[in-house]
């Protein structure tokens, strides 16, 4: 369970983890110690997963932005959200509820990339039908505070 301080050493580390532990445990007005004994143990407890860097995707040439839902046939969700996830242009795979079994957000350099990936979808053995929405732009997307 997480208490005040370790929401704060957490959000120091959302806005910024390559901070010094110095330099978070100043952030989060605490001793160095207590930052290192917390990011520690929320490290062991999973609280903590890794730590990565936020990129700017269009930059990089992937200005296409989509989301996907799939249905798929019963019993075979789980074997087929993983081959899903395999792939590098996946960025998030969802389980829900409602019209659709999965949702799949992923981002493609051009058409032919989002449409070779589509094809290779529907051919998926499970995969029942798709539902393909291009994002035309980022209202927000961003880290979430605690």
């Amino acid at each position: 369970m997480t208490d005040n301080t370790d929401k704060k050493i957490l959000n120091v580390l959302l806005a910024n983890s390559r901070l010094s532990y110095r330099q978070i445990a100043k952030k989060a007005g605490v001793s160095p110690a207590t930052a290192i004994n917390r990011i520690n143990r929320m490290r062991s407890e999973g609280i903590i997963n890794r730590y990565t860097a936020s990129l700017n995707y269009d930059k990089l040439g992937y200005g296409m932005h989509v989301v996907i839902e799939a249905r798929v046939s019963k019993g075979m969700l789980f074997e087929t959200e993983t081959n899903i996830a395999q792939d590098p242009d996946v960025f998030a795979v969802y389980d829900v509820t409602g019209g659709f079994d999965i949702i799949i957000i992923a981002r493609f350099k051009n058409t032919k990339q989002l449409d070779s990936f589509v094809k290779k979808l529907q051919k998926m053995p499970h995969v029942v039908r798709t539902h393909t929405k291009l994002i035309l732009n980022v209202i927000k997307e961003e880290k979430m505070e605690i």
